[in-house]
């Protein structure tokens, strides 16, 4: 098999619902066999690009298409199945219950033979770092997965197809170090044993640049800014300076965050300074293990667990408990500590239970043994009756204590538009000491513009947020989260899908809400992000 010729004539598409195009005067031929690197700006229309020559775009729904789009000189709708798209969720690529049969679906659609098939879904789950060599039998059930493997799996499901081309969006963006180059590798390694055409959307270019041809970059609204190979458009000069000024992650550059001083939460506004926080935390580093600092480190903690294990999969009680054994918890015998002001990253390979770890300190799901308390601070006057803890608090009592921003942004989507997203959060939010409502409609209002400013989100404000690309889901997400000001916020894989510069305003946020005496706790493989923030860093180990 080889490789398939792309070809755009004055192509653009405008989504439903939208007042200006998503891409608009493309103009592009792409030789078969070529290896591309799209990048550009969060919301340029990278993702709509391959999903139309996908072809699973269509005009029909209120959508609009102008020019042509064609692979082998064909309308991409007439060729489906002739491409392999890897989206950014791979929560929607996870089809089938388990690994080995949802990584033979696209296979056995394009009437592989089954003998074939398989040899071709087992050479593909070795090739990501799924095969039975690291423990995952082809029967494995696919819920299982973390969110990292199911990324994983999706793109085995594609290698296994072997299409003429093959689309991948940030196909790495939940993946930890070693997982990146890993699939990198596979991918690139398929792709030249088939001669497949690839196109891959990534914002941070240092992984691909120098294994790619061809470096492409879109203008928001329009079509390509640049055009030319990794060396020519990454080199030292004026154009590496103009694209890292558009956002784009050009190698070796980290894009200064400045603290936001966003005051987010009116209960803090009798909070010490900044000052006198540093100076109240080298007296506890002074003091060490002596009770007036054993007493002030004490005040300061939000969250204790000692001896917690994790585990997805809930105890089982009663009769169920004699004819099956206990679920095994991913993680096992923790002893972690959170205190008021601190920034926490939660790091290691995937399926080694870091989201576990974060919904089961978050209050969202029960711990599998051990304890986990919340402190006087985190719970407040108003709550010094509530349990200790947060899975046993009510819905009411976390919004304004605990905020979670989840790895798949629609997971926490409640509202039709954008700006009702963020108004929910202040609208139900309430005071931990006195129990009234935290802000009012005037207040809320006031603070969704303002994030809505912040994060690049005002033109899309009455938008439905399921319709955004996904680094606008994601920034969307955290904003939600931000809105309701609570006093601790936990974080999975916050950066992904974002360019440059909406990185650097997300992280300045976090940082101006650690300076302000609240906490973060982020999952992530960020590691810029971590810095940014001065973390302390949890790794997990994956489990035997």
């Amino acid at each position: 098999m080889t490789g398939a010729r792309i070809t755009a004539e004055g192509w653009g598409w405008r989504h439903a619902g939208r007042p200006t195009a998503a891409v608009a005067g493309l103009d592009l031929t792409v030789p078969a066999g070529q290896k591309v690197l799209l990048a550009g700006p969060s919301g340029a229309g990278k993702s709509t690009v391959l999903y139309a020559l996908a072809g699973v775009l269509d005009p029909a729904d209120e959508s609009e298409e102008t020019g042509r789009l064609l692979v082998d000189g064909v309308p991409t709708r007439e060729l489906r199945g002739h491409a392999g798209l890897v989206q950014q969720d791979p929560e929607t690529q996870v089809i089938l219950s388990r690994v080995g049969d949802d990584a033979a679906f696209g296979a056995e659609n394009l009437q592989v033979p089954r003998e074939e098939t398989w040899d071709r879904v087992r050479d593909a789950l070795d090739a990501v770092g799924l095969g039975e060599g690291e423990g995952i039998a082809l029967w494995r059930d696919t819920s299982r997965l973390s969110g990292g493997q199911k990324q994983r799996l999706a793109l085995a499901g594609i290698l296994a197809m072997r299409p003429p081309v093959i689309l991948l969006d940030e196909p790495t963006a939940n993946l930890d170090p070693a997982g990146v180059i890993e699939v990198r590798d596979a991918v690139l390694a398929v792709a030249e044993r088939t001669g497949a055409t690839l196109v891959v959307v990534e914002h941070r270019l240092s992984v691909w640049a120098d294994h790619v041809d061809r470096l492409l970059v879109l203008e928001p609204g329009g079509g390509i800014s640049h055009d030319g190979t990794p060396e020519e458009l990454l080199a030292p000069g004026e154009v590496r300076d103009g694209l890292a000024a558009a956002g784009v992650w050009v190698p070796g550059r980290v894009p200064p965050s400045t603290p936001r001083n966003w005051r987010s939460n009116p209960a803090h506004s009798g909070d010490e300074s900044a000052g006198d926080r540093a100076a109240s935390d080298l007296q506890l580093r002074q003091e060490g293990t002596t009770a007036a600092g054993s007493d002030a480190r004490s005040a300061r903690r939000l969250l204790s667990a000692r001896g917690l294990s994790v585990s997805r999969e809930p105890l089982r009680t009663g009769w169920r408990r004699r004819f099956s054994p206990a679920p095994a918890p991913v993680q096992q015998g923790l002893d972690l500590t959170l205190e008021a002001g601190e920034a926490v990253v939660v790091t290691g390979a995937n399926g080694s239970g870091k989201s576990t770890l974060l919904l089961t300190l978050a209050g969202l799901i029960p711990s599998h043994a051990g304890s986990l308390t919340a402190g006087t601070r985190l719970r407040g006057e108003h709550g010094v009756r509530l349990p200790e803890d947060p899975y046993r608090w009510k819905a009411a009592d976390l919004v304004s204590r605990i905020g979670t921003v989840f790895q798949e942004p629609e997971h926490q989507f409640v509202a039709t538009t954008v700006r009702d997203e963020l108004l929910f959060g202040p609208r139900h939010a309430r005071d931990p000491q006195t129990g009234r409502r935290l802000f009012t409609d005037d207040q809320a209002a006031e603070r969704a513009e303002s994030l809505l400013g912040a994060l690049r989100l005002t033109a899309l404000a009455e938008v439905n947020p399921f319709t955004l690309s996904g680094g606008e889901k994601r920034r969307l997400s955290v904003a939600t989260v931000l809105a309701a000001g609570p006093e601790v916020v936990f974080l999975d894989e916050p950066t992904f899908g974002q360019d440059a510069t909406t990185w650097a305003v997300l992280v300045g946020l976090l940082r101006g809400i650690v300076a302000e005496g609240r906490s973060v706790v982020a999952v992530t493989h960020d590691r810029d992000f971590a810095a940014a923030l001065q973390a302390r860093t949890v790794r997990l180990e994956a489990a035997a």
